[in-house]
């Protein structure tokens, strides 16, 4: 075991930059912007790449199998968060699933990217 980030940043490669952020911002309550300054290529920061790791958005070619799954913590209950996957185009593909750090579900995105909806336990 290591004391050290082991994970440097994550990217969720998506072929409509604007309905993938508008996807993510809805889903999980972000507030991310298109940033077409910071690297060669345009991206939309998930979360800080400061202290901890980080992922984005950037212009690619999704996995066909939905590759490694990320895990994005939601703000407020698994079934709000099932809910607004839905309606912003997403896909549910597994029901609740409990374990001792709360309960997620597998999803996948508008580019069918796997992610999965987090609720921590309280």
């Amino acid at each position: 075991m290591t004391d050290r980030t082991i994970i440097a940043w994550g990217e969720i490669p998506v072929t409509d930059m604007q309905k993938s952020v508008d996807f993510y911002n809805e889903v999980f309550g972000y507030k991310m912007e298109i940033d077409s300054a910071s690297g060669p290529n345009p991206m939309a920061v998930l979360g800080s790449m400061e202290n901890n790791a980080g992922a984005h958005l950037y212009p690619g070619k999704p996995a066909a199998d939905g590759g490694n799954t990320i895990h994005l913590a939601l703000t407020d209950t698994l079934e709000a968060g099932i809910d607004r996957c839905w309606k912003a185009g997403g896909t549910v593909v597994s029901p609740a699933i409990e374990i001792p750090a709360g309960r997620f579900a597998y999803a996948k995105d508008l580019d069918g990217n796997s992610i999965g909806l987090f609720e921590a336990a309280t």
